[in-house]
């Protein structure tokens, strides 16, 4: 009987040892996200922020957040920013603090931000963690890890029929309205030569070509998303090459102040420089997060299930344009409304492939990277019936084609 006895006890403890065994083996099943509603005096919010407010980037996530804060009724001590966290293991670090002081919704606003506020995540699984520019979270499915962008190319293409207008109103002849090829040369100072900044000056440039068909524009990179003083002599060496109005997706009041200085029309991004820089801030376009903020806050006070990737838009309010300058020309804001409804209403598609080349052909086809497995090989066909639909199979951009008209400068 005690051989029996020893035996099936022995079997138990063999079962066990296996069960463990098992589990540990396959960690993932330890892991269990069980999100809760929160009341809302116990929200609390924390904003990683790649820069402050100097940088025009980061100063229109953090003027969003206090705007929803503001709206939501929530109190000044439910909100915790950080600034200046760099896209390394202080981000992680920082989320890691920002959860020990109470913070239940954490929201990171730089591309390089993703890796390590994935892994707090994946760690503190009764917190929400939001991510501005991501590509991950819709194949992650991590259950409290969430990406989000908007349809801004629709933004900068409207940003670009005001430029265009600027362009005719200076340069166009007076009998048909027709720009030189000289004249109608821009230049675009981008951060780098990402999906997002391609997207944005790519959007830009065809919406210019709506107003001045034969306009060409000369691209050149800082590799820097804030580098003030790259970009005000990238903008100065565009214009010394003969360009007429430049824009820019950098973050700092570089470009606006060279335009300043050289009396050359300026299409900003984030932020108007009217007061700044009267006589050339024409038009900008930002990304309104505020919308997306409260959306957040609210479905987390409900418990209501939030997408893995959500992407704003003009209807939902999160793309806007910024002020129409004083150097803006005549018409432009009855063009400007023209062309958002048609936008709005579906009968306009910026990337209608009808509307641009590659290597002088108009394109059928384009699979792009929108699993983002990192191995940069693109698996997803994003043209349907002649459209390229940017920012539709993820809020990311992954639009990355050179068109025909666009130069980029080393």
């Amino acid at each position: 009987m005690k051989k029996k006895v020893f035996a099936l006890v022995l079997c138990l403890a063999l079962v066990t040892a296996l069960v463990i065994g098992l589990v540990a083996c396959n960690p993932e099943e330890e892991r269990v996200v069980n999100l809760q509603p929160i009341a809302k005096d116990d929200i609390k919010i924390g904003l990683i922020c790649l820069h402050d407010e100097q940088s025009t980037y980061d100063k229109n996530f953090i003027d969003a957040m206090k705007e929803a804060v503001n709206e939501l009724g929530l109190r000044e001590d439910q909100l915790v920013i950080k600034t200046g966290i760099p896209e390394n293991e202080k981000c992680y670090n920082t989320a890691v603090e920002l959860v020990e002081q109470g913070c239940n919704i954490i929201f990171a606003d730089s591309f390089g931000h993703e890796d390590h506020i994935m892994r707090a995540a994946e760690e503190y699984t009764s917190v929400r963690f939001f991510h501005a520019t991501g590509t991950k979270a819709h194949t992650a499915q991590l259950g409290n890890y969430f990406n989000a962008f908007a349809s801004i190319y629709e933004g900068r293409y409207l940003a670009g029929v005001a430029a265009g207008m600027k362009l005719v109103e200076l340069y166009g002849d007076k009998e048909d309205g027709k720009v030189s090829d000289e004249n109608a040369k821009i230049g675009y100072v981008g951060a780098y030569p990402y999906a997002e900044v391609k997207s944005g000056y790519t959007s830009f440039f065809l919406g210019v070509r709506s107003i001045v068909p034969n306009a060409t524009m000369e691209v050149k990179f800082t590799s820097s998303w804030y580098d003030e003083a790259a970009e005000n002599a990238t903008a100065k060496s565009l214009i010394e090459r003969g360009c007429k109005l430049i824009s820019q997706h950098a973050d700092s009041m570089g470009a606006p102040n060279a335009c300043k200085e050289k009396g050359i029309p300026n299409v900003t991004y984030n932020v108007s420089t009217e007061n700044d820089c009267e006589g050339s801030y024409v038009i900008g376009s930002r990304i309104n997060w505020a919308p997306y903020y409260k959306y957040i806050v609210e479905a987390t006070i409900k418990n209501e299930t939030i997408p893995y990737d959500w992407t704003g838009t003009l209807q939902s309010g999160s793309v806007e344009l910024l002020e129409l300058g004083k150097a803006a020309a005549q018409g432009t804001a009855e063009k400007l409304a023209e062309v958002k409804a048609a936008l709005q209403n579906g009968t306009l598609n910026v990337f209608d492939t009808n509307n641009f080349t590659v290597d002088g052909k108009h394109i059928t086809s384009f699979l792009a990277d929108v699993d983002d497995a990192g191995d940069y090989v693109p698996e997803t066909e994003v043209v349907e019936n002649g459209i390229l639909k940017e920012s539709a199979f993820r809020s990311a951009p992954y639009f990355t084609l050179d068109i025909d008209g666009i130069t980029l400068l080393k």
